[in-house]
């Protein structure tokens, strides 16, 4: 059974950063491009970022290019992503997803992924 977990929301001051971790059991990590979602109360999910298989490859939308970094560590079956410069806009539930892409690229198109964890809320005060 394939279970994917997500930790780290929190409350923080705009400006501030914060580290959102995924765990993902119950298949094999290194085969799954893997991305980070975020919604907001009343809004469509949005894709923060996603990584290739093997970590190479990244993608930004223009709302988090330069402030949050997508990283993973196969060996840990773990994803990560670093958020610096936090801004009240960002507030919502990030969530982790794995993506059976053959090739080692990444999208962040959502109905391409096919496992989601419950999410993690982040909430930036002004």
């Amino acid at each position: 059974q394939v279970q994917v977990a997500e930790s780290g929301g929190d409350l923080v001051q705009a400006g501030g950063s914060l580290r959102l971790s995924c765990t993902a059991s119950g298949l094999s990590f290194d085969d799954y491009a893997m991305g980070w979602f975020r919604q907001a109360p009343g809004k469509e999910r949005e894709g923060v970022s996603c990584i290739s298989r093997s970590g190479t490859n990244t993608f930004y939308p223009a709302s988090t290019k330069g402030r949050f970094t997508i990283s993973r560590d196969n060996a840990k079956n773990t994803l990560y992503l670093q958020m610096n410069s936090l801004k009240p806009e960002d507030t919502a539930m990030y969530y982790c997803a794995a993506d059976s892409l053959k090739d080692d690229v990444c999208s962040i198109w959502s109905r391409s992924y096919d496992y989601w964890g419950q999410g993690t809320q982040v909430t930036v005060s002004s």
